[in-house]
């Protein structure tokens, strides 16, 4: 997560939703007086302790509320980037298995071992995307704007002219490495991700095959 007290905005990092790409862009326009969390590549900490203490920088937006006050989260500007639930699934498999062939080999039993066998509900990248950008209630969406990892730079261009910073072209970053989501479902594995990732098919207007 960025918070630009410079130019008045919030950036909260959903994993898996190509999160360095756009901080190594942001860090650009950064002043003294920004603050940023992440815990990969660089280590960089909140001046909240609270909040320093968490291991990585996927901090919720209803999490930092109360430290930036009322009146600055409720002006500042909060964006994200999302992705389609069924290819960012496959994409967590892949990266959680990248230390060895078993993903490549056996795609279906890795799916099924992190949905059915051991599912890890504590894990960051494993959490919906819709749990970090929901208010209190955990339906109301706190983001100003979401972009959308399908077209991730117009997205980022858009949220550049609405901050008022220069845009530029979006570096690869932290990419796992796998074929078309899509070849990798059964029905089966479909209706699994699908009512797991339901808030955020529903939030954000994704089906298997792309945008509702």
């Amino acid at each position: 997560m960025i918070i630009s007290h410079r130019h008045r905005f919030i950036f909260a990092a959903v994993p898996k939703t190509g999160t360095h790409s756009v901080r190594q862009a942001l860090r650009e326009q950064m002043g003294d007086e920004d603050v940023e969390q992440v815990g990969l590549f660089i280590n960089k900490r909140f001046p909240w302790p609270e909040l320093a203490e968490t291991r990585h920088g996927h901090l919720s937006l209803q999490q930092v509320r109360p430290y930036l006050g009322e009146e600055a989260f409720t002006s500042y500007f909060k964006f994200a980037f999302v992705r389609n639930p069924f290819d960012r699934f496959v994409s967590y498999c892949a990266f959680m298995t990248r230390d060895g062939d078993v993903f490549a080999q056996r795609p279906r039993d890795v799916m099924r071992h992190f949905l059915f066998v051991a599912p890890p509900e504590g894990h960051i990248l494993f959490r919906s995307q819709s749990s970090l950008l929901v208010g209190e209630d955990g339906q109301t969406l706190l983001a100003d704007m979401v972009g959308r990892v399908e077209d991730m730079q117009a997205g980022y261009d858009a949220i550049c002219a609405r901050i008022g910073i220069a845009s530029r072209p979006l570096d690869r970053v932290n990419s796992s490495r796998h074929g078309d989501y899509r070849q990798y479902y059964d029905q089966n594995l479909i209706e699994a991700v699908a009512a797991r990732y339901a808030q955020d098919i529903e939030l954000f207007g994704y089906t298997l095959e792309g945008m509702g």
